[in-house]
């Protein structure tokens, strides 16, 4: 029998990412919900490409199975403020 790869099984799943664009123009993104789960690319698109193979690879990890059960905020936003 086949092994349900994890796209198909977490498909429809919702997380957050945080990108920032570094002092190198390296793209750095991390889910933070996901312990562990960052990732960076030379473009955006490379970036994007890499955390979902990053969330892929530890998503099935048990601590991040107990972080996204019930997970499902109704509003996100992110703020930055400059003193």
């Amino acid at each position: 029998m086949r092994k349900k790869s994890s796209s198909i099984k977490y498909k429809g799943l919702t997380l957050p990412l945080i990108v920032e664009r570094g002092g190198s123009d390296f793209y750095v993104i991390e889910c933070p919900v996901l312990e562990g789960c960052y990732t960076q690319g030379k473009t955006i698109d490379e970036a994007l490409k890499n955390i979902r193979e990053v969330i892929e690879l530890v998503l099935p990890e048990e601590r991040n199975q107990a972080a996204i059960q019930g997970y499902s905020p109704k509003e996100l936003s992110f703020h930055t403020i400059t003193l």
